[in-house]
């Protein structure tokens, strides 16, 4: 542990402080349910440093503090009230005494609370951790979403049958191998494929990527790609609604296609030949599917 003076100095010439460094001037006392938040809270956020007897502002003078006389009994004091244990280090820095706190991260899939509050820092404040942030931190360690099996028990003959395993190598502009077995092999390696009791278990990433039909995969036909037309400028009345089949990269093209064919087009007429012009590129067509506009393509649930 040890900080050293040049350590303090350090920190004291970042640009600002962040999720892992807090300043407080502190001179006489600091309050102890403060402290315990922001220990929370930079423990939430993967650990840090909390230094008490510098200004908070820059250029961050050491104006020493007197809180805490014995850091020994504070430490003691935090372990029972947070349940994790933060040392405490007291540095004599030649402008005065510097309360350094080291504070640990939280464990993998877990996160601390004080008060029945998670806490977490945004800017200057200290606030309750969103929805979306909790739900990240506790799936942290479980299998991701992609590497879940979409159908499990399959022979290599049914792997075939379900995947194109051709539009596979040709997207990546690869021959294609001279038997099955090395199809597989090469579909395991991407982890689009996992073997499991003699058998193999197509993954939702082979799955959502290269299903030749995705209603042939259970929960996987609500995902698939989706083109809405609507009439006019809001989404008031739909003119078309024409959901996909195939997995997202061996459809693509297709949904690319399918858009540009629906994009306004001008008639030009060259010499004695008329010619159809699309008011857009195809390039341009093929990023509509992330864009919302009057012709919306999304997908009708995104992986978990």
């Amino acid at each position: 542990m040890a900080t050293t003076i040049q350590q303090i100095d350090t920190w004291r010439a970042a640009h600002s402080e962040h999720q892992r460094l807090e300043f407080k001037e502190a001179k006489t006392q600091f309050d102890n349910r403060k402290l315990y938040k922001y220990c929370v809270a930079l423990a939430n956020e993967g650990g840090g440093y909390l230094l008490l007897g510098i200004e908070d502002q820059p250029p961050r003078k050491v104006v020493g503090t007197a809180a805490f006389n014995d850091p020994v009994d504070m430490a003691a004091k935090m372990f029972h009230t947070l349940g994790f244990r933060v040392e405490i280090e007291e540095v004599l820095h030649p402008d005065g005494r510097v309360l350094v706190f080291h504070i640990p991260s939280r464990p993998r899939g877990t996160v601390y609370d004080f008060e029945g509050a998670y806490l977490m820092r945004a800017g200057e404040e200290l606030v309750p951790m969103s929805e979306d942030r909790l739900r990240a931190i506790f799936a942290e360690g479980q299998p991701d979403w992609f590497s879940q099996p979409a159908l499990e028990g399959c022979e290599d003959d049914k792997v075939v049958q379900l995947l194109d395993t051709q539009s596979y190598f040709d997207l990546l502009h690869l021959p294609y191998p001279v038997n099955r077995a090395g199809v597989l092999e090469r579909f395991e390696r991407e982890k689009l494929i996992q073997r499991e009791d003699g058998g193999w278990t197509i993954t939702n990433l082979g799955a959502i990527l290269f299903a030749k039909k995705l209603e042939q995969f259970d929960r996987m036909a609500r995902k698939a790609a989706r083109v809405i037309v609507y009439e006019g400028k809001n989404k008031l009345k739909t003119k078309l609604d024409k959901p996909g089949t195939k997995g997202y990269a061996v459809g693509f093209q297709g949904l690319v296609e399918f858009i540009y064919g629906l994009v306004p087009s001008n008639e030009v007429i060259e010499q004695a030949l008329r010619r159809e012009v699309k008011m857009f590129p195809v390039v341009r067509c093929a990023n509509w599917w992330r864009m919302r506009s009057s012709i919306r393509t999304s997908p009708r649930r995104a992986p978990r």
